[in-house]
């Protein structure tokens, strides 16, 4: 059976070299109410970093010495993803992140007229120099730099490309479209890409995108569509108001509906999803897309009959591909085929007669307030079984 559900008229990407730098244990973290423990941040890391995450920014290390402690600690486990931290373009948080023995750093400062005016209070051309010095320094004490224009999609085009090359001349190794509050389309973030990769030589370039709208995660891949290589994401989409890209909705929205693996081991995104959700202590809606706890749930009497045929009439990829269960659900809305099911689960046989009986008194059970678990069904079952003999 195919793994998943095929939409004819979806085009596929050629997609090449693009990569991940999740951003969880420190945008993440960010999410008011959030403090992890360094225990937290340790499993988080090793777990992204076993299903395949190739960066994985740990931490801002100028926040405190027991972050830098904890960045430390990452660093030191021998991931295979590379351990990033998060630095303003300032020589003391870049000498804080050195202490932590991280691969590379994000390095960032607004960019924007409204943030230059009401935050830096300062003028473009001092903040631009201010991030050349960053890099320049990064990159003689031999770290991966990425240069982040913090508001960049309210930057005007000409000063993002000149501000982006020469930090490319300085030597960074990627430059980032930030799109801090969440405020670009699609089609905004394709334009910007596509203009920096037009002008770019070496620098990847990478998105980081805020999820405000509902946009983080399609805004990202309209970003890799314009040119850009790396994408930050999030486990949940935690992160500041409204969160980032979730890394789940992101990467498997690639890999089913854009014919793009990222060569992550997506089977593990659910258990993933759910530490994440224990530790952060924010509670996931559920029906959140790909690990939502009801996802793979159906109760739909002409669903269920479909879904027990061939479960892709109702379900766009399988549960296992993402690490979930699907499970028929009784109630209100629930058919024969469905109660047939759970009766043949439990080794009851029965006529058509007394199946018809155990379905109508199913419903109306339901529809009475009581949920129909497998203690309840089985009530029904034995009440209506008994009163037939």
């Amino acid at each position: 059976m195919e793994w998943k559900a095929t939409c004819p008229y979806n085009p596929k990407l050629d997609l090449k070299d693009c990569y991940l730098y999740d951003t969880t244990l420190r945008d993440g973290e960010q999410t008011p109410g959030i403090c992890f423990t360094k225990e937290h941040k340790l499993d988080i890391a090793k777990k992204l970093d076993d299903m395949g995450v190739k960066q994985i920014e740990a931490g801002f290390p100028v926040v405190s010495a027991s972050e830098r402690d904890i960045i430390k600690s990452i660093s030191s486990e021998g991931l295979n993803a590379e351990i990033l931290a998060l630095c303003r373009v300032v020589k003391d948080d870049i000498d804080k992140a050195l202490e932590c023995d991280v691969d590379g750093i994000i390095t960032f400062i607004a960019t924007s007229p409204m943030h230059l005016k009401y935050k830096l209070h300062k003028e473009l051309d001092e903040v631009e120099q201010m991030g050349m010095d960053a890099i320049e320094y990064a990159k003689d004490h031999g770290l991966f730099v990425a240069f982040s224009a913090e508001d960049a999609t309210r930057t005007p085009i000409e000063d993002i490309l000149r501000i982006h090359k020469n930090a490319e001349e300085h030597g960074a190794n990627r430059v980032h479209v930030a799109d801090t509050v969440g405020c670009a389309t699609p089609q905004a973030m394709n334009f910007i890409c596509s203009e920096l990769s037009n002008t770019l030589k070496k620098a990847h370039i990478g998105v980081h995108c805020h999820n405000d709208f509902g946009l983080a995660a399609i805004n990202s891949i309209y970003g890799l569509m314009g040119g850009a290589k790396a994408v930050s994401t999030t486990i949940n989409g935690l992160g500041e108001r409204a969160g980032n890209a979730p890394l789940e909705e992101f990467v498997m929205t690639l890999k089913a509906l854009y014919e793009h693996d990222m060569g992550l081991k997506t089977e593990k995104l659910k258990s993933l999803s759910q530490t994440v959700e224990e530790y952060s202590k924010i509670k996931l809606a559920e029906n959140k897309p790909i690990v939502g706890n009801i996802v793979f749930y159906h109760e739909s009497g002409i669903h269920v009959d479909a879904v027990l045929e061939n479960p892709l009439t109702y379900e766009p990829v399988l549960p296992e591909v993402v690490g979930q269960e699907r499970k028929i659900i009784l109630g209100k809305h629930s058919g024969c085929k469905a109660v047939a099911s759970r009766l043949m689960e439990q080794g009851i046989e029965t006529d058509r007669e007394h199946l018809w009986e155990i379905v109508k008194k199913t419903k109306e059970t339901r529809e009475s307030g009581v949920e129909i678990t497998d203690n309840v069904f089985k009530d029904i079952v034995h009440q209506i079984l008994d009163d037939k003999k």
